[in-house]
């Protein structure tokens, strides 16, 4: 995460108990920057339009990383905490509003890769139950069912990161998540 709070301005990190595990204990963690094999980062308007421009850079850089089966998977987790970004997390800008208000990091690892979306508002992420009618609200329910692992925490500088992972085809995850 070394890598992640330098390219969004972070020094510290905060430890906040992940979303995903009901007892409110952290769900585990990323891998150590040491592994870090690649990286790679947008800049984000913070505009419906977003999300398709996300997707298209994830899948632009997973071709680059050679891991275009995961591209599918995280194209979708990438759309969904791009979309919570943009709805949820402009609200509560800290300080003067940024150009770029959201950053999308890709990492890849040996045996995963993240993404890790920034947004200025400190609120957390709050999974829904949305009702059978509702058009929304299923975002995060589909990011931990597509993830290995998705937590957030609160960036150093403003606002919050969140972040989810998948293992690589054909390399077991360790037990570090």
């Amino acid at each position: 995460m070394t890598a992640l709070r330098t390219s969004v301005g972070g020094g510290g990190r905060a430890t906040v108990p992940a979303l995903a595990d009901p007892a409110g204990e952290p769900s585990g963690g990323l891998p150590d920057d040491a592994d870090l094999g690649s990286f790679a980062a947008c800049a984000l308007e913070g505009c419906p339009r977003s999300p398709a421009r996300a997707r298209r850079f994830t899948e632009a850089t997973l071709r680059g990383w050679s891991l275009p089966s995961v591209g599918p998977d995280m194209a979708l987790i990438v759309s969904e905490l791009v979309t919570n970004a943009v709805r949820h997390g402009l609200g509560h800008p800290a300080g003067e509003p940024a150009e770029y208000p959201v950053w999308l990091g890709l990492f890849r690892y040996p045996e995963a890769v993240v993404c890790a979306v920034t947004d200025p508002s400190p609120e957390a992420p709050r999974p829904r139950r949305a009702g059978v009618s509702e058009t929304g609200g299923r975002g995060l329910a589909l990011v931990g069912a597509v993830s290995d692992d998705w937590s957030w925490e609160i960036s150093p500088v403003r606002g919050k990161t969140v972040w989810a992972s998948l293992s690589v085809p054909g390399r077991a995850v360790r037990a570090v998540f």
